[in-house]
Order: structure tokens, then C-alpha cells, then sequence
């Protein structure tokens, strides 16, 4: 459950892992209103592709139902 690590000589290396910095991070930068237009921009285009492609693809993945199969001549002994 517990293994046991291997003997190290240096001691700082060996707690080098259990050191934790009392120094906080500096605060993220906010996006400008350019980077935030253009990420709307970008999904806008992906999602306006994606219905794009539904809204021409769905008639010729739908079957037509209504109109009986066409039938060659050479089927019905002409």
C-alpha cells in the first residue's frame, strides 16, 4: 500500500516534493473585449457550420416515404 522510497543523498531532494510556497500566484490577466468578440465570433461559426450542414444533409438522409419505388421496365416484362 505504502512504498517505501529509495534512500536519496541529498536531503533537499528528498523534500523537494513536500515543499509548498507561501507565494500566491499573480492574479490572470482579463481578456480584452477583441479576444472575447472573437471567441463568440469563432463559436458562432462552428455551431452556424454545424447547423449548416444538418439543415443540408437531413433531405438526403430522409427516405421518401410517400412516392412508391421505381420499378425498371425490363422487371415489369416490357
Amino acid at each position: 500500500m505504502f512504498r517505501r522510497r529509495e534512500p536519496v543523498p541529498f536531503a533537499f531532494l528528498a523534500e523537494a516534493d513536500r515543499f509548498r510556497s507561501n507565494v500566491t500566484p499573480p492574479a490572470r490577466e482579463r481578456a480584452s473585449i477583441g479576444q472575447i468578440a472573437g471567441r463568440w465570433l469563432l463559436g458562432l461559426t462552428l455551431v452556424a457550420g454545424l447547423v449548416g450542414s444538418l439543415v443540408l444533409g437531413m433531405p438526403a438522409l430522409s427516405t421518401d416515404i410517400a412516392t412508391p419505388a421505381q420499378q425498371s421496365q425490363a422487371s415489369q416484362g416490357h
